[in-house]
C-alpha cells in the first residue's frame, strides 16, 4: 500500500491485513522512537511480528501488565523476530517519558497524537491494556494479546490461532496427566530448595500431600498467615503426617524472599524460577495467601485451603472432599448459633465508638439491624461509595434509627482514620482494634469496600450489602433473600404489557427487552437500569421510556451510578477504571 496523504490510514477489511508504514508514518515522519531519543526506521519492522501496545501511565491495570510484557519481550530479543510499538493514551509528554522510559521496545512519538488517536480508531480499542498482534504480513494474529501474555507468557510466542489451540490442548492434557513432576519440575531443575540453600529432589516428595503456598514476602496478608501455617506444619509433622509445603515466591527481589524464607521450615521453588508463573496461570490464582493441595496421587485435591487452616488449623488435615463437609457442617452450626456479641465483643472489647470516642456498649446494638462496614480512607472505590453508603442509611433511618453501621477501618494511621470516620454518621471500631483481624477472617473479607448485613437474631443476612447498595439503593433494606425475590417481583410487574422485542429508527438491528444492572441510553444519553431495550452484538441500549415513547408505564428508578474515584489515583478523563482494565466512557 501507499502512504496515504493526510496521515489517513487504509485497511483491507477482508482479511485486516495492514501496511505498517500506512498506519504507523505520516508523510513527514517514517520513523519510530526508543526511549533513549533514538530514530528507528519503520522499514525495520517488515518481516517481523509486530505487536501495538496501547497504554497509559494513569492507568492501574496498564502498570500492572506492562512488567509481564517487558519479560516476554526481553525473552524473545534472541527470536529477534519481535517488535513492540508503544501506542500512548498518556494525557502529557512528562507522563509518557516517564512511562516509556520503563519499556525497551519502540514507540508512535507522544507528539503525533493524530496517528495515536487513529491507530486507536482503525483498532477499535474501548480498553487498556491493549495488545494488537501482527504477523510478518500485517494480518491481525490476535486482539487478545494481553490475555495471551498473561495466560501463556513466552510459550505463546508466535501468537498464532493454532499455537494458542495446541498451548491449550496441552494445558488440559497435563491436568488429565498432572502429577506432582509435572507441576514442579523443569528441563533445568528436579528439585526444590530448603532455606539453608540444600536441593531436595522432587522425586522425594511424591506419594505425599503436598501444600503449594503460593506466596509474596512483601504482601502482610502472606506474612501474617505464616505463622498459622508454621504452627498447622510443626503440628502435622510432629503427628507423624506425611505432609509436605512447596512455596511458590512470586517475588522479584531475591533479598526480601530470603528474609522471610529464612524462618520458615519448608521447602520452595527458587525465586524468579518461571515455573512460579506457569503455577500462578494453570491454578488461576485469585487471592493472596493461597495454599494448593497436591494429593499423595499427584491430583489436587482443593484450590485454596487458606480459610480452612486459618479457621481450623490442624482439623482440616488431610484437606479431603469428605473432611470439608465436616467442616460445612460445623460452620453451619456456628452460623446458626451466632449473635451480634459473639462477633463483636473480645474479651475486654465490648464497645463500638461514636463521635468523640463515646464508647457505646455492644449490648446496645442488640435487636438491630447491623452493617459491618469495612472500608478505608486510603482506596478510591471506598471513598466513591461512601456517599451512596450514607443516602442508604439516612433514608432507611428517616423514621427512626433502625439501622446502624459499623465501621471497621483497614486505614494505616490514626489520623486518616479520623478524617474519614468524621464523614461518616454512624459508628465504628477503634482504630487498630484487634477486632478487626477476627471479623476479616469470618467474613473472608479479601477486598475493601465490603459491607456485611446482621439481622437482629444476630445472624448473618447478606455478605453482598455493597452490591446490593449500588443496584437498589435504601429499598434493598433489611437484605433478606425475601426482600430481594419482591425487588425481583416488582421488575417483572414493571415489564407487564411491554413487547419483548422493538425496533428503532436510531438502529438496524431489533432489539430485545433485557434486564441491565446500569447502561446509558443511546438516545437521550441519560443512565438507566433494570431494563433496556438492547442489542447484544452492538452493546446499544434504550431505555424503554425512548424506545416506547407513552406506551411505557413506570421506568427506571434513580440508583447510584458507576463508581469513579476521585483526584487520588484517578484516570485520565474520559476514561473509567474497573481493576482489570481502562475503559472510555
Amino acid at each position: 500500500m501507499e502512504s496515504p496523504e493526510n496521515g489517513e490510514l487504509e485497511r483491507t477489511n477482508e482479511d485486516k491485513k495492514y501496511d505498517l508504514a500506512s498506519i504507523l508514518c505520516v508523510p513527514n515522519r517514517d520513523f519510530l522512537v526508543r526511549n533513549n531519543g533514538d530514530q528507528v526506521r519503520v522499514d525495520s519492522l517488515r518481516g517481523k511480528i509486530v505487536g501495538l501496545y496501547f497504554s497509559a501511565s494513569w492507568c492501574g491495570p496498564c502498570q500492572r501488565f506492562t512488567p509481564n510484557l517487558v519479560e516476554v519481550y526481553n525473552e524473545l530479543l534472541q527470536v529477534n523476530n519481535f517488535e513492540i510499538v508503544f501506542v500512548s493514551s498518556d494525557e502529557d509528554d512528562e507522563s509518557f517519558n516517564a512511562y516509556f522510559s520503563k519499556m525497551p521496545w519502540l514507540a508512535i512519538p507522544f507528539s503525533d497524537s493524530e496517528t495515536r488517536g487513529q491507530l486507536d480508531e482503525l483498532f477499535a480499542v474501548s480498553g487498556i491494556p491493549h495488545l494488537e498482534i501482527l504477523d510478518e504480513n500485517g494480518k491481525v494474529l490476535t486482539s487478545d494479546g494481553v490475555e495471551i501474555i498473561q495466560e501463556h507468557g513466552v510459550e505463546g510466542y508466535p501468537f498464532t490461532s493454532e499455537h494458542i489451540e495446541k498451548l491449550v490442548e496441552q494445558e488440559e492434557e497435563a491436568k488429565r496427566n498432572q502429577s506432582l513432576k509435572t507441576l514442579l519440575v523443569t528441563k533445568s531443575r528436579d528439585y526444590v530448595i530448603t532455606a539453608d540453600g540444600k536441593k531436595v529432589p522432587v522425586s522425594e516428595l511424591e506419594g505425599k500431600t503436598v501444600g503449594l503456598y503460593i506466596f509474596l514476602a512483601t504482601y502482610n496478608g502472606c506474612l501474617a498467615f505464616n505463622a498459622k501455617l508454621v504452627e498447622v506444619y510443626k503440628s502435622l509433622k510432629e503427628q507423624g503426617e506425611n505432609f509436605e509445603i512447596v512455596m511458590i515466591p512470586l517475588d522479584d527481589d531475591e533479598q526480601s524472599f530470603k528474609e522471610a524464607f529464612e524462618h520458615l521450615p519448608w521447602f520452595s521453588l527458587p525465586v524468579k524460577d518461571k515455573c512460579c508463573a506457569k503455577l500462578l496461570r494453570y491454578f488461576e490464582l485469585e487471592s493472596l495467601p493461597t495454599v494448593v493441595v497436591i494429593g499423595p496421587d499427584g491430583k489436587t485435591l482443593h484450590s485454596n485451603v487458606a480459610d480452612a487452616v486459618d479457621e481450623h488449623g490442624t482439623k482440616a488435615y488431610p484437606f479431603t472432599p469428605e473432611k470439608f463437609a465436616e467442616l460445612e457442617e460445623l460452620e453451619k452450626a456456628k452460623r446458626e448459633a451466632q449473635t451480634l456479641e459473639s462477633i463483636l465483643v473480645a474479651k475486654d472489647c465490648d464497645f463500638v465508638i461514636g463521635k468523640d470516642g463515646i464508647k457505646i456498649p455492644v449490648s446496645d446494638l442488640v435487636g438491630k439491624n447491623i452493617l459491618l462496614y469495612f472500608s478505608a480512607h486510603w482506596c478510591p472505590p471506598c471513598r466513591a461509595f461512601l456517599p451512596a453508603l450514607i443516602k442508604a442509611y439516612e433514608e432507611i433511618n428517616k423514621n427512626g434509627n433502625v439501622l446502624e453501621v459499623v465501621f471497621i477501618s483497614s486505614d494505616r494511621d490514626e489520623t486518616s482514620f479520623d478524617e474519614f470516620f468524621s464523614k461518616m454518621p454512624w459508628l465504628a471500631l477503634p482504630f487498630g482494634d484487634e477486632r478487626k483481624e477476627f471479623l476479616g477472617r469470618l467474613f473472608k473479607v479479601r477486598g475493601i469496600p465490603m459491607v456485611i448485613a446482621i439481622g437482629p437474631n444476630g445472624r448473618t443476612v447478606s455478605t453482598e450489602v455493597r452490591e446490593l447498595i449500588m443496584y437498589h439503593g435504601a429499598e434493598a433494606f433489611p437484605f433478606t433473600t425475601e426482600r430481594l425475590e419482591e425487588i425481583e417481583a416488582a421488575h417483572e410487574k414493571m415489564a407487564e404489557g411491554w413487547p419483548k422485542n422493538s425496533k428503532s429508527a436510531l438502529h438496524d438491528h431489533e432489539l430485545v427487552l433485557t434486564k441491565r444492572q446500569f447502561f446509558n441510553c443511546d438516545d437521550c444519553g441519560e443512565e438507566g437500569r433494570i431494563w433496556s431495550y438492547y442489542c447484544e452484538e452492538c452493546d446499544f441500549d434504550l431505555h424503554p421510556k425512548c424506545a416506547l415513547g407513552d406506551n411505557s408505564k413506570g421506568t427506571e428508578g434513580d440508583v447510584g451510578g458507576k463508581e469513579s474515584v476521585d483526584a487520588e489515583g484517578a484516570p485520565a478523563e474520559g476514561w473509567i477504571c474497573d481493576g482489570d482494565k481502562c475503559y472510555r466512557e
